[in-house]
């Protein structure tokens, strides 16, 4: 039934891809992954395998995939991704050797996958479990790891009609789990080879410390100014903070905003509803940006970055529903966040607010004040800094656990 399911999917897919670009993307890259495989690597490479659902993913197991590659230069590296979001963005991951679409989990494309990809070692991130090829790969006895595991009681794997999800667990070698509540839930199922070695993605991101952020034109915006950078924002997080931005009496406050989706008419929408003087990134030329309050980010791949020059981060994606976005990026940096209420799939938020570094918002007289204390309060804006900066310092470390694993 499951692999019916698949084809049918498949078919479905393929009719929706004629109207969404994204799915598009998706169904027509997958055209291209066996042909991509059968020109890249020959059965005489040895080869690891990596997979990543999307971009968030990547992000996860980034810090162990580069380290790999420099302890096995030699090896071929075949990335794979589910989303287009992912795959687009990276698809020319410096570490890896060949990078495509995971095929749709069919029985037939499990086998042919892996014997053009014949991977010594496997590692999948997260929570990504296709039981056709998890199958294939316990029954060629191929090593495999999940790392960064994170399971909720309500998943599939741990109930009475989840059997094929829960069978396809059994195929990873060792699990690592971020946190002690998922190990005890593999447990209960009789998986026994499960660790928790917190998530690698507070590796990753206290990596960024090391790197060079510097952005000059974001340096001439901001000036000796206080700045507040807006992650990831969504339509419902712009609404409210464009709202109080035109309120706002202080015109020295500075505002980065990063919007999730760059579309041009979204972009504009955007602009125009804000009331001060506002700037797109893609108009900065010839340009005094140092008299301009907001700042547009209509481009990507700079927000890790920009979160330097932040003396307050608001993490979007929690006011409405469609998930909130990497909060440790910005909390390394050691700044105070806000972000909105549908934060409970996300552990990680919960604990910043416990430890006073992040405020939790639901409404627009929640954001102002938010906002107002801690650009008017130098104290509290400090400490919640200060708590974020410590909080992931306290859980570095996944990456060496795992790596110590893989060694031996």
């Amino acid at each position: 039934m499951y692999s019916f399911g698949i084809y049918i999917s498949s078919f479905i897919l393929k009719i929706i891809a004629l109207f969404n670009t994204k799915i598009k993307r998706g169904v027509t890259g997958r055209e291209q992954t066996f042909k991509t495989l059968k020109e890249s690597i020959t059965i005489k490479d040895k080869t690891f395998w990596f997979h990543c659902a999307s971009l968030g993913e990547y992000e996860q197991g980034l810090p162990v995939f580069t380290e790999l590659r420099q302890d096995y230069p030699d090896h071929k590296i075949v990335l794979s991704f589910f989303s287009p979001s992912g795959y687009e963005i990276r698809k020319n991951a410096p570490f890896a050797d060949t990078v495509v679409y995971l095929p749709l989990d069919t029985k037939t494309n499990a086998k042919r996958f892996l014997d053009l990809v014949h991977p010594e070692l496997t590692i999948f991130v997260k929570y990504e479990i296709w039981p056709n090829l998890l199958k294939e790969l316990k029954e060629r006895q191929c090593k495999a790891i999940l790392i960064s595991a994170s399971f909720r009681e309500s998943q599939s794997f741990f109930k009475w009609y989840g059997k094929l999800a829960k069978s396809a667990l059994f195929a990873f070698e060792h699990i690592f789990t971020q946190n002690e509540q998922s190990k005890l839930l593999l447990e209960k199922i009789g998986y026994k080879n499960a660790s928790v070695s917190g998530d690698t993605r507070f590796d990753r991101v206290s990596n960024q410390l090391l790197q060079n952020n510097t952005l000059e034109f974001i340096s001439e915006f901001k000036g000796d100014n206080l700045c507040v950078v807006i992650g990831s924002s969504w339509p419902e997080d712009e609404k409210l903070i464009v709202k109080y931005i035109n309120t706002l009496a202080n015109k020295t406050t500075k505002f980065i905003i990063a919007p999730h989706n760059i579309k041009q008419n979204q972009i504009e929408n955007l602009k125009r509803s804000i009331a001060t003087s506002c700037l797109l990134f893609s108009e900065k030329e010839n340009k005094q940006i140092s008299e301009f309050q907001v700042l547009i980010l209509n481009t990507i791949g700079l927000l890790t970055k920009v979160y330097t020059y932040a003396d307050i981060a608001y993490v979007g994606g929690a006011v409405g529903t469609t998930g909130l976005h990497n909060t440790l990026e910005a909390a390394v940096f050691g700044v105070p966040i806000i972000i909105g209420s549908n934060h409970k799939k996300f552990p990680e938020a919960q604990a910043m607010i416990d430890h006073k570094g992040m405020v939790s918002i639901s409404n627009q007289k929640e954001l102002n004040y938010a906002f107002d204390l801690f650009i008017t309060n130098k104290v509290v804006r400090a400490e919640y800094g200060l708590n974020n900066y410590n909080y992931i310092k306290k859980n570095k470390g996944a990456v060496i656990q795992i790596l110590k694993f893989l060694r031996n």
